[in-house]
């Protein structure tokens, strides 16, 4: 199994249910389609560098993951069928950059605490 990062921006006119609705929705997908998720964040509202379907902000979520490359054409063929999903952007992390991740997420832990 490969690590891939996937980051996606939903609508701006989700509701706060919606968005987590949606979020759990690819979640979900994820681990029946044999996955293991490492890492899940929210980033929130932020504003787009520019405006996508005349929206000018956007629900960002950052997903980490464990899979078999089969799994990334089905995810973002969903990602694609899904009309809340403005954009998207899955890649595959190399050895450094999942050691880099890893570093960060503790480091973010040993802040909150």
């Amino acid at each position: 199994m490969n690590q891939y990062e996937t980051v996606f921006i939903l609508t701006p006119v989700l509701s706060d249910d919606q968005m987590k609705e949606a979020v759990s929705k690819f979640r979900d997908f994820l681990t029946n389609n044999g996955a293991e998720i490492i890492n899940e964040e929210n980033w929130g509202l932020k504003k787009l560098a520019y405006a996508i379907e005349k929206k000018s902000t956007g629900f960002y979520i950052l997903m980490e993951f464990k899979a078999q490359p089969e799994l990334i054409k089905k995810l973002e063929i969903n990602y694609r069928r899904d009309e809340r999903v403005l954009r998207y952007l899955t890649t595959k992390m190399e050895k450094y950059a999942a050691q880099y991740a890893e570093k960060r997420r503790n480091n973010k832990t040993k802040k909150e605490d």
